[in-house]
């Protein structure tokens, strides 16, 4: 107990004293992304070509192992290659002003160029499959961390804008940890928007198929309330937990939910299959409430979405992450 107090104790000094020693670059990509490199290496990527909304992959962890699932980006032998939307780290909305963002064409079967047999059942989802258009880079900046600060328009399927997103990506490494903060607001840019109660939505990673639950390699989910695994979904916490091994080695990542952040506690939908996102969206679809928590977002009006990934080594005991959480809750934000 006395060597675990010590461990925590030393992961909270390293949180204080974040990037110490670190050299972050960014660089912008021939495709219109960016990559952002540590001391040299590639820590992640920021794709904006590929799909109908930004993400981040791939995405290396403290140890240089990747940290999220390569399907549909890369085909691996062994991975469970389902749902091609969940594209690493990325943020989606099955419904705001009635356009779809969280899947993509591929999600029914539809090849590009492909047009759905009119008696399809997915035919009316893809009428209303809309995008997020990266538009520009507001900041790229690298040095004791990195910085990278997006603006993106919110499209229908006719490429009319809905709404607007800012969105700041912050890159940090603290002791053996790896972070990503990931700030989004969403933005009444066009007038009065409906932002639906929907399960599918909010921001989300898929995780390396060999630290799912379901792939029963010893890969586990726990949150900040000790629900575990399966029970986790649905459930409101401040943190949400998904480890186990990777190439080897038991790692882990960490989502934690900032008190300034929209509808905080979050609940999540954290799957045993591998999906793990933040939802405060989907009320009453994730058995929270009967009514709905569909929302009119007035013209102008944002709604800010706060949250801190940490990739780590270990069980969220060795890594620390109950203090971690702590640290990051008293940043101002």
């Amino acid at each position: 107990m006395k060597a675990f107090l010590i461990s925590a104790s030393l992961l909270a000094l390293a949180l204080s004293q974040t990037s110490f020693g670190a050299d972050f670059t960014v660089e912008k990509t021939a495709t219109g992304g960016a990559v952002v490199k540590v001391d040299g290496a590639v820590f992640a990527e920021y794709v904006v070509d590929q799909a109908n909304k930004p993400y981040l992959w791939p995405i290396y962890g403290p140890t240089g192992k990747s940290m999220t699932r390569a399907y549909p980006m890369k085909d691996v032998a062994g991975e469970k290659q389902d749902h091609p939307h969940h594209r690493g780290l990325n943020f989606g909305h099955e419904s705001i002003g009635g356009y779809d963002t969280w899947a993509e064409a591929a999600t029914f079967g539809v090849k590009p160029g492909e047009t759905p047999k009119p008696d399809s059942k997915s035919s009316e989802r893809l009428a209303h499959l809309g995008a997020i258009k990266h538009r520009s880079f507001t900041e790229l900046k690298g040095g004791a961390t990195a910085t990278l600060k997006t603006l993106s328009d919110y499209v229908d399927a006719s490429g009319k804008v809905t709404i607007t997103e800012e969105r700041t990506l912050t890159f940090k490494v603290a002791g053996d940890t790896r972070l990503i903060d990931v700030d989004i607001d969403l933005i009444a840019s066009e007038g009065d928007v409906v932002v639906d109660d929907k399960k599918d939505a909010g921001l989300s990673i898929r995780v390396p198929h060999s630290m799912s639950v379901d792939a029963k390699e010893g890969g586990a989910i726990i949150n900040s309330e000790g629900h575990k695994d399966a029970d986790t979904w649905g459930k409101r916490a401040t943190w949400c937990d998904f480890h186990g091994p990777v190439e080897g080695e038991h790692l882990g990542i960490a989502m934690l939910n900032h008190p300034s952040s929209f509808r905080h506690p979050t609940p999540w939908h954290a799957r045993t299959y591998g999906l793990f996102t933040a939802n405060p969206f989907g009320l009453s679809q994730l058995k929270l409430q009967t009514e709905s928590a569909a929302l009119t977002l007035k013209k102008d009006a944002r709604i800010k979405l706060r949250h801190r990934f940490i990739f780590h080594k270990g069980d969220e005991k060795a890594a620390g992450i109950a203090k971690a959480y702590a640290d990051y809750a008293a940043e101002q934000k």
